[in-house]
């Protein structure tokens, strides 16, 4: 049993800080809450555990990962809809070049470590929701750590008190 709890602690010390949040809008409605702490370091993880949610709304994940990047996951039936924004985090997060590798981006994480950044995949996953690929464009093109462009992306489509309510409990 020592052995487990051991390797359990080895494995939550290797997880980046941040925070993963599913948002689901039902009934015109918006609900978050949050995604296991694997989400941040494990596209396959997060995908799962947005799926399972099983809403007939719209359901989509944002991951802020070390406060340095963040990812809109939104399943589909024929894959994910990604979007990363800051492809450059692909040099230290394995998360980032999962998202990569799931867009077939042509990129190599070891050329980016001298480039600016810049972000890749879909910047209209979520403008059939409530945020256009300008807005968000705009958001990612502001220089402020990701969990304040995720704060400003649930004020744009109206569920900023409730991200807040989750981060709140989640002391954040």
């Amino acid at each position: 049993m020592g052995a487990q709890r051991a390797q359990a602690r080895n494995q939550s010390v290797d997880l980046p800080d941040g925070f993963g949040l599913a948002v689901v809008r039902e009934d015109g409605k918006w609900r978050c809450s949050p995604l296991r702490r694997g989400a941040l370091a494990n596209l396959a993880d997060a995908e799962t555990e947005l799926r399972e949610l099983r809403s007939a709304g719209a359901v989509f994940g944002l991951l802020d990962v070390d406060d340095e990047f963040f990812v809109i996951v939104r399943p589909a039936p024929g894959g994910a809809r990604l979007f990363l924004s800051d492809a450059t985090a692909a040099v230290d997060y394995d998360i980032a070049r999962q998202v990569l590798e799931k867009l077939g981006a042509d990129v190599d994480p070891e050329d980016l470590e001298d480039d600016d950044p810049f972000e890749e995949g879909d910047l209209g996953v979520l403008s059939d929701i409530g945020l256009s690929e300008g807005v968000l464009s705009i958001i990612i093109s502001d220089d402020e750590y990701a969990d304040e462009q995720l704060s400003r992306i649930a004020q744009e489509m109206g569920f900023g008190d409730e991200m807040l309510a989750v981060l709140d409990k989640l002391d954040r």
